[in-house]
């Protein structure tokens, strides 16, 4: 076979129409964060009446009145105050979660089916439908306007979803390594910290990334519990912006809107390193 021959090879247009396909995908993805990067930069004046993506100049003064706060609240106080109740929920949903998990995967206990059945059931539960006895519960012990009710459930493995994620992966593990444990001397508790524990880390790393962003971006929630400005949280903020004065601030609120962003960006690029490769080798456990 000629170097000429080889040359010519056919063009897959199959392939070549599976990338362009995907690049549309990405772009259609990826509009609506141009979009808010661009607006964020618009003056006052474009933000609702131009339909142009591109701003006619760019206006820098939208970002100062961002970082100058909100309702005499600055933003570090508004950001110390939502990584506060993200990092709490997120260290609750971890800790409850993966020991909730670790009894229903490797426990014997009475009951443990329909238990275990009864804790699923409850993903299908709206969260309104108990967001009002959470409620009375709260006000009767005085924790509404403090970041108790937005952190204390996460330690009490409410989030059936996170359980079942992580039961799934401990049942894969191989059993012959708490064996193993046992007979060295080790108790449950010191098999599920010093041998089961270690190797959930990528279900535990799911958890934390999922608890974090679906934390950060909670709106309803904290707008039930929280009430002074001191207390809000940077999704709050966004909200008081619109009203702080007579006309609506959406170029400042849509720049406050980009430096939300910013973290949950920062928090997934750190820990999706791990997230990828727990799911390359889930699928090579014994």
């Amino acid at each position: 076979m000629t170097s000429t021959t080889l040359a010519r090879k056919p063009v897959r247009w199959g392939r070549v129409a599976l990338h362009v396909g995907c690049l549309a995908a990405l772009l259609v993805m990826l509009y609506p964060l141009a979009w808010l990067l661009a607006t964020s930069l618009k003056p006052a004046d474009e933000v609702i009446a131009s339909l142009d993506l591109l701003p006619s100049h760019l206006e820098w003064s939208n970002y100062k009145t961002a970082l100058d706060g909100v309702n005499d609240v600055s933003i570090w106080r508004l950001l110390g105050n939502s990584l506060l109740i993200a990092g709490g929920a997120v260290a609750g949903n971890v800790i409850s979660c993966s020991l909730a998990a670790y009894a229903f995967a490797r426990l014997r206990f009475r009951f443990r089916g329909p238990l275990f059945a009864f804790m699923i059931a409850t993903i299908m539960l709206p969260h309104h439908a108990v967001l009002i006895p959470q409620y009375i519960i709260f006000n009767q012990l005085g924790l509404v306007n403090t970041y108790w009710p937005l952190i204390l459930p996460k330690f009490l493995a409410t989030e059936a979803f996170f359980v079942f994620l992580i039961v799934q992966f401990m049942r894969g593990l191989p059993r012959e390594l708490e064996e193993a444990a046992r007979i060295d001397g080790c108790g449950p508790f010191r098999s599920f910290f010093q041998v089961v524990l270690p190797l959930t880390r990528p279900a535990l790393i799911t958890t934390a990334i999922f608890t974090f962003i679906w934390t950060w971006n909670d709106f309803f929630t904290q707008l039930i519990y929280l009430f002074d400005p001191d207390k809000f949280t940077l999704t709050l903020a966004l909200r008081s912006f619109v009203d702080a004065s007579s006309t609506s601030a959406f170029g400042p609120m849509f720049a406050l809107s980009v430096i939300a962003l910013l973290p949950i960006v920062l928090f997934f690029l750190a820990f999706q390193r791990f997230l990828v490769e727990g799911m390359a080798s889930s699928g090579v456990k014994g």
